[in-house]
């Protein structure tokens, strides 16, 4: 039986960061499924479709990474999948207040699925998607902080 995960998040943009947590999650799991998660309601970076060609670009070849948009909950997501986990990563005390918010409301919602928390390595624990938009916004370098070989500029409409 093959071990799926799910990585949800909104992903705007995907940074060195969620990278190393997919490929950390990459060594306990046989598949691993990015998921963006979509709110019509709010206006990112980046398109939701360009989310996705950008992430699936950085895992260009690697059938054990796959990348799906959902406007479901994660753990509704999760199930139609076929994932048995849902992955997030902490950066900090404050993402780890968040992430057990948000564990026990998904076990009390769905009780089968598992949450695990991967540490951000520290070379990429102050990477966030918001301060690549915000140093974007204000036309600073963003390449350092994103995975190698992609530029946000090829990504925006």
């Amino acid at each position: 039986m093959q071990r799926i995960a799910i990585f949800p998040g909104s992903f705007d943009p995907f940074t060195r960061g969620h990278k190393a947590i997919v490929d950390e999650a990459l060594s306990i799991f046989d598949k691993v499924v990015v998921a963006i998660g979509h709110n019509p309601a709010k206006r990112g970076l980046l398109a939701i479709e360009a989310r996705k060609q950008l992430i699936e670009k950085v895992f260009e070849g690697d059938s054990r990474v796959e990348v799906s948009t959902y406007t479901s909950l994660t753990g509704s997501e999760a199930q139609r999948l076929g994932a048995t986990t849902i992955i997030r990563s902490l950066r900090n005390a404050t993402d780890f207040e968040y992430e057990r918010t948000m564990e026990r409301a998904n076990r009390h919602i769905f009780p089968e699925l598992k949450t695990i928390m991967l540490l951000a390595p520290a070379e990429v624990e102050h990477i966030s998607s918001s301060l690549v938009r915000e140093l974007h916004l204000f036309g600073h370098p963003t390449a350092e902080l994103l995975p190698e070989g992609i530029n946000i500029n090829d990504y925006l409409e």
